[in-house]
């Protein structure tokens, strides 16, 4: 059973969302050093990266649908 997403987690998700400059150019950019390092690390090492595709339902590489609403 899936825990509950907790407000930490969404303050973690926003940060990664608005904020994290790594993940913001990786999601922009789609390759290069950012998008390998985001893609590679984001799973297994940052507690930001794992908010954020908990909350959001995606990776932290993938780029934002454009029907996505805006937080």
């Amino acid at each position: 059973m899936e825990q509950p997403i907790t407000d930490k987690e969404r303050q973690q998700a926003e940060f990664c969302l608005k904020e994290c400059p790594i993940c913001i150019k990786a999601r922009e950019k789609q390759k290069g050093f950012r998008f390998w390092f985001v893609k590679s690390i984001e799973g297994g090492m940052c507690p930001y990266c794992k908010a954020y595709a908990r909350v959001y339902g995606r990776r932290a590489h993938e780029p934002v649908p454009e029907s996505a609403p805006q937080v």
